[in-house]
């Protein structure tokens, strides 16, 4: 017996102590605590001898145990995923820690490789670019090691996270320039790769090597995820590239342009383009990319008409304008005070 009420009313015996509770009694009444299929328990109600059960009273009771039949199931429903939660929490953990060696051993080997060719080799881009690379796997393993931490960030006004957890960057700043040379670099060994005509800014303007806060380096999720997708769903042959605007990233494509109806729908979680169904992803990239962006006080939107940006664009194609604000000022100095 798990409780009982009144709690003053005197102990009630034990069904194991005494048979005669095995036998019917018209004081006696047994309600079933069932949840589902599963049968949790009964719930044991007894009245005076001199008392009579009456159709209200029965229907309480039997109320009562449905009540308390939901919360045990609730209960168990709860420590079940608990459960779940724990062991998913340790093969993470343990998958966490296998995976930090060969990235380990991965950026030692990049490096003695880079030892050995000289400031000119031609290969060497290629290395560092291998190094950088395996830092941000590096970035996103440790993400993966804060979830479930109670030292993350509480933000309840935030919407349902999109990513893994930033992780805290310790450097002095950086710039845009940086953010994005690695994604130029790797964007161009594709575009080769494929046999595709692949357009860098030719210069970097002023604001994209200014200081900006560490969290701008969520820029290079917004970035890839637009590569990522151009080299994806444009067809085979189209040109593409990456344009420097005043403060603002435009990654375009000459493939053919998304349709009106669905050019808001694919910022939408879990959405996709008619014309990428056929093709694996997941819907996230370009809700993620838009959500970030607006995250870091700018926005994300698309253009069918690259030309209307620049001239020099195709007229037709697919352009993700992604709008940054500027770098904060530097405070100014105070004025002098006088006595």
């Amino acid at each position: 017996m798990l409780d009982q009420w009144p709690p003053d009313g005197g102990r009630l015996p034990e069904i194991a102590d005494d048979p005669i509770l095995r036998l019917p009694s018209p004081e006696r009444h047994w309600f079933p605590l069932r949840h589902d299929d599963l049968l949790l328990g009964v719930l044991r109600a007894e009245q005076h001898r001199e008392a009579k059960w009456s159709d209200q009273l029965d229907r309480r009771l039997q109320a009562s145990a449905s009540a308390l039949a939901y919360s045990l199931g609730l209960e168990l429903e709860r420590s079940r995923l608990l459960e779940e939660l724990q062991q998913q929490r340790q093969q993470m953990n343990l998958v966490v820690h296998q995976l930090r060696n060969p990235l380990a051993a991965l950026r030692t080997y990049a490096q003695l490789l880079l030892r050995r060719l000289g400031p000119e080799h031609l290969q060497r881009p290629l290395v560092t670019g291998l190094l950088q690379e395996q830092a941000q796997l590096d970035r996103y393993i440790t993400s993966l090691d804060l979830i479930g931490q109670e030292n993350l960030p509480h933000r309840p006004e935030a919407p349902a996270p999109l990513l893994l957890p930033q992780v805290q960057s310790k450097g002095p700043g950086l710039t845009i320039e940086q953010v994005l040379q690695p994604l130029i670099e790797r964007a161009a060994a594709t575009a080769a790769l494929q046999n595709r005509a692949w357009h860098t800014p030719p210069n970097w303007p002023a604001w994209t090597q200014e200081i900006r806060p560490d969290d701008d380096a969520v820029i290079s999720e917004i970035v890839a995820n637009l590569l990522e997708n151009a080299f994806r769903y444009s067809p085979t042959g189209c040109s593409l590239g990456l344009s420097l605007f005043d403060h603002s990233i435009l990654i375009w494509d000459e493939g053919p342009p998304i349709p009106d109806q669905e050019q808001e729908l694919i910022f939408r979680k879990g959405e996709r383009g008619s014309s990428s169904k056929d093709q694996s992803g997941s819907g996230l990239g370009l809700a993620l990319a838009r959500h970030l962006a607006e995250e870091r006080g700018g926005a994300l939107v698309l253009h069918t008409r690259p030309n209307q940006l620049d001239p020099n664009l195709p007229s037709r194609g697919n352009a993700f304008l992604l709008s940054l604000p500027p770098s904060p000022a530097k405070e100014p100095k105070g004025l002098p005070t006088t006595n």
